[in-house]
C-alpha cells in the first residue's frame, strides 16, 4: 500500500533550478535587502528548502530564522558544511565559506514561505484551495469538507491537526501542530497535484496566518467557524489573533500573490458563521477582496440557514434552507455544534456549485472524527467521551451539551482537564470558572506542561474553579499524572453519569520539557475501565493482555 511518505518522494522536484529565480521571486515580493552580486546566476538549487540546518541536503537552501527561543543564524555554519548552496539570511554573516551564496532579506520567516512556493513549483495555482481557521471545530469542518468534496467528485487533500490525506491515502499527524512549516506545506501540496486531488483542505490556524507558513498560497475559499479567547501568549491581543484570521479572508483577493486558475472554475468565496459576533469582520473581509459571502447558522438572513436540530443515539438530524432550496441531513456526529460544522460544507458546496444531494452524502457519510466527541463503550453504567476541547469556549460548549443530556438521565458531569504549558496563561482560570460551573467533580491534569511547573499550571486552572465555588479535595482535584487523573475520575462515576476527557482528544505524545511521553487518551481510558472490572461486555475484564477494540 502506498503511504504518505512515499507520495511526497515522488513528488518532490528532480530537476536543478537557477536560484536565480528564487532571488528575483524575492525582489519581486519586496523581500531583498541587497543583491548578491551576480554570484547567484551560476548557482543551480538541487536540494530543496529548509529552515532546520540538520535536514539541508546537498546543494539545497537554508533560511536562518530567528527564532522566539533560538536564531536559526547560528547554524548558518552547520548548514554550509551539510552542503548548502545558499543561504537566507536577515544579515550577511562573515565566516560562511566563499561558495555559499548569502542572500539577504528583510525577514526571513516570510522569504522562507515563498522559497518554498518558489521550489515545489507553487502548486496551490494547480489547485482549489479552502481554507478554515476560527477558534474552535477546524478539525472536524476539515473533515466534513473532505468528505463532502468527495462524495460530489472532487478529490481532496487534507492537512489538518488530526491527519493528512494525499490522494487517498490518510495517515495521522503526529506534530503538535495544525498547519505545517511551508517547506512541508508546500511539498503536501505539490503531492496532491500529483496523485490526482483538485481541491486542498487546510486547517489554518492564526500561527500560520502571522508567520506566513501560508506564503504563497492561492486561496479560493475561506471558511470562518468561530471566534472565542486563545493563543494570546503568542498574539499579544484578541485584536491581533483576530486580525491573522481575518487575514485568511483578504487573502482571497485576485492579484499577483493569488493569481486566476487556469481550469479552475470555482469562484472565491468567504463562508462565514453569522452566529458568531466576530462574523461581521469576516463578511467584511470576504467583500472587501471581491469574494462572494455565504454566511451560515440559525440568524435570520443567513444564506445557508439552520430550520431545526435534533439529537439522537449520538446523531443529528439537521434540517436546513439554502439557495438551491430546503433540506436535511442525517450527521452521524454527536454535538448540536456539529450543525455549524457541516452547513459551513453545505454552503461551500453552493459556492463552487457542487451538486447539494451529494454534498449531503458526503456529510452523511463522515463516521466520526478522531478525539472530537468520541465516545467510548465498554459495557460500564456511564459514558465515557474523549474531545479535544481546550478552549474556555469550546469547553463550555461541550460541557453544556453532555450536562443537559447528563441530567436527564439523572447523572452529573465528572471533568479531566489541563491547559498547554508556555501557552495562553490567561484562559486557565477562565477553564476553571466554566468547568466549576458545570461539573459535580473537577480533575485537573497534564496537558502538555513542556517546560512549566506542572502544579503550578494547575493551581492557575483551579483559581477558576474555587471562584465557582469548587473545593479542593471534595469536588476539585489536582492530579498531575494524567494516567491516574483519567483512573480516579472514572472510579468516581456513578451510573448516568458523563466523564469528559478534555485537551488530548487524538493528540499522541504529551510534552514535557525534556521528552515526548506516548500518549493515546482512548486507549488509557479503556485500560482505566478494565481494570475497573470494565471489558467491552460489561462483565470483569479478565487479567492479562486487553484485546484491542
Amino acid at each position: 500500500m502506498t503511504t504518505l511518505t512515499e507520495l511526497l518522494a515522488a513528488a518532490e522536484p528532480r530537476t536543478p533550478r537557477p536560484l536565480s529565480g528564487l532571488v528575483e521571486r524575492l525582489r519581486v515580493a519586496g523581500r531583498l535587502r541587497s543583491d548578491p552580486a551576480g554570484r547567484y546566476l551560476a548557482t543551480k538549487i538541487r536540494g530543496g528548502v529548509t529552515e532546520d540546518s540538520r535536514a539541508v541536503r546537498p546543494g539545497g537552501v537554508f533560511v536562518a530564522i530567528p527564532g522566539a527561543h533560538v536564531d536559526g543564524h547560528r547554524f548558518a555554519a552547520d548548514a554550509a558544511t551539510r552542503g548548502a548552496a545558499a543561504i537566507v539570511v536577515e544579515r550577511r554573516l562573515p565566516d560562511l565559506p566563499s561558495r555559499v551564496v548569502q542572500v539577504v532579506v528583510d525577514r526571513s520567516q516570510l522569504a522562507l514561505a515563498e522559497a518554498a512556493a518558489w521550489w515545489y513549483g507553487d502548486p496551490s495555482r494547480e489547485l482549489g484551495v479552502v481554507g478554515i481557521t476560527g477558534t474552535d471545530g477546524k478539525t472536524s469542518t476539515s473533515f466534513l469538507a473532505a468528505a463532502a468534496l468527495g462524495a460530489a467528485g472532487v478529490p481532496a487533500g487534507l492537512l489538518g491537526t488530526v491527519a493528512t490525506q494525499i490522494g487517498g491515502v490518510r495517515e495521522v499527524n503526529v506534530e503538535h501542530a495544525t498547519t505545517p512549516a511551508a517547506p512541508q506545506l508546500q511539498a503536501a501540496l505539490r503531492a496532491m497535484v500529483a496523485a490526482g486531488d483538485r481541491v486542498a483542505v487546510v486547517e489554518t490556524t492564526s500561527h500560520a496566518l502571522a508567520l506566513e507558513r501560508v506564503g504563497g498560497i492561492g486561496y479560493d475559499a475561506a471558511i470562518f467557524t468561530n471566534l472565542s479567547h486563545e493563543h494570546l501568549e503568542f498574539h499579544g491581543s484578541f485584536e491581533a489573533y483576530r486580525a491573522a484570521k481575518r487575514s485568511l479572508f483578504e487573502r482571497l483577493a485576485s492579484g499577483s500573490s493569488n493569481p486566476p486558475k487556469p481550469g479552475l472554475a470555482w469562484p472565491r468565496a468567504g463562508i462565514v458563521n453569522a452566529d458568531d459576533p466576530a462574523g461581521p469582520v469576516f463578511a467584511a473581509a470576504t467583500r472587501e477582496a471581491g469574494a462572494r459571502l455565504l454566511t451560515y447558522g440559525e440568524a435570520a438572513g443567513a444564506d445557508v440557514r439552520i430550520r431545526s436540530v435534533a439529537e439522537e443515539d449520538g446523531r443529528l438530524r439537521v434540517a436546513y434552507d439554502a439557495p438551491s432550496g430546503a433540506a436535511e441531513v442525517r450527521l452521524r456526529l454527536a454535538g448540536r455544534f456539529n450543525a455549524w460544522n457541516a452547513l459551513a460544507i453545505v454552503a461551500l458546496g453552493e459556492a463552487f456549485d457542487l451538486d447539494p444531494a451529494r454534498v449531503r452524502a458526503g456529510l452523511e457519510g463522515l463516521a466520526g472524527v478522531p478525539g472530537r466527541m468520541e465516545r467510548l463503550e465498554a459495557g460500564q453504567p456511564f459514558s465515557v467521551v474523549v474531545d479535544y476541547a481546550h478552549s474556555p469556549a469550546s469547553l463550555r460548549v461541550v460541557l453544556d451539551e453532555l450536562g443537559a443530556a447528563a441530567r436527564a438521565a439523572g447523572g452529573g458531569v465528572i471533568v479531566v482537564f489541563g491547559s498547554a504549558g508556555e501557552r495562553d496563561r490567561e484562559k486557565r482560570p477562565m477553564m476553571g470558572r466554566v468547568a466549576g460551573e458545570r461539573c459535580r467533580l473537577v480533575v485537573l491534569t497534564d496537558e502538555d506542561p513542556r517546560g512549566e511547573d506542572r502544579e503550578a499550571i494547575l493551581r492557575e486552572i483551579a483559581a477558576g474553579a474555587v471562584a465557582a465555588g469548587r473545593r479542593e479535595g471534595e469536588d476539585l482535584l489536582l492530579i498531575v499524572d494524567r494516567r491516574l487523573a483519567i483512573r480516579t475520575a472514572l472510579e468516581a462515576a456513578r451510573p448516568s453519569d458523563v466523564v469528559l476527557l478534555a485537551g488530548k482528544g487524538h493528540e499522541p505524545t504529551i510534552l514535557h520539557a525534556d521528552r515526548a511521553e506516548p500518549w493515546n487518551e482512548r486507549e488509557e481510558a479503556f485500560a482505566a475501565l478494565a481494570a475497573l472490572g470494565w471489558d467491552d461486555a460489561g462483565v470483569p475484564a479478565v487479567p492479562g493482555p486487553r484485546r484491542s477494540r
